[in-house]
């Protein structure tokens, strides 16, 4: 008998985010959606996600290289099956010009954290100043109470940044962007899938004469 906490696959009872090798298929996705720029539309894409009981564990909103399109990169823990049915539900959506749902190894993937730090701390403790520099973090601003140092790279990067600082002491504010993400091919997706678009609307064109 399935308890009401039981993963997102159904299977256990983790909280769903098992890792590649774990039977129950549940990997971490990154969707990509394309769309006009209309206002409600997050909260209907979103609301894909809520009635399937899969949590957003990143979102990014943003203009893409298309004008007038903007391009949410969506990341979430669930199954194969799960992700083809919340991209399928997605692109339903009126607005919605394309979805599409990617691994970790099909995409390049970057995110970028904002570190705020105690000077005094920063000065005193010689070990701050040396992990940032392992960690290939820069500093961008300087002043009598605080430090702010910015680190872009993968989530695992961050994090492993954010608990060395914190050990020392030092971290007053911590922010982290959502994932930022390209698709390995030369070509933006929704640049083809709109290609395809006008060259099929050009011979339904040309058929009615």
């Amino acid at each position: 008998m399935k308890k009401n906490n039981a993963g997102q696959c159904g299977t256990c009872d983790t909280c769903g985010k098992c890792n590649d090798q774990n039977d129950c298929g549940v990997r971490m996705y990154t969707l990509i959606i394309y769309s006009e720029n209309i206002a409600g539309l997050l909260n209907q894409i979103t609301a894909v996600f809520t009635r399937r009981q899969v949590n957003i564990e990143s979102l990014n909103v943003c203009a893409s290289s298309t004008p007038g399109v903007h391009k949410y990169t969506i990341s979430c823990y669930c199954t194969e099956e799960m992700v083809k049915m919340l991209t399928k539900q997605i692109e339903k959506k009126i607005d919605v010009l394309q979805a599409n749902y990617f691994l970790e190894n099909e995409i390049y993937i970057q995110e970028t954290a904002l570190f705020k730090l105690s000077t005094p701390v920063v000065l005193s403790n010689k070990d701050v100043s040396r992990v940032v520099r392992i960690h290939d973090a820069r500093i961008v601003e300087v002043n009598p109470n605080y430090v702010v140092v910015e680190k872009s790279g993968m989530t695992d990067d961050i994090l492993a940044l954010y608990e060395k600082l914190k050990d020392c002491g030092c971290v007053l504010q911590f922010a982290r962007s959502g994932r930022i993400c390209i698709t390995m091919g030369c070509i933006e997706l929704l640049d083809e899938y709109l290609k395809v678009r006008m060259m099929t609307y050009d011979m339904q064109k040309a058929q009615k004469k």
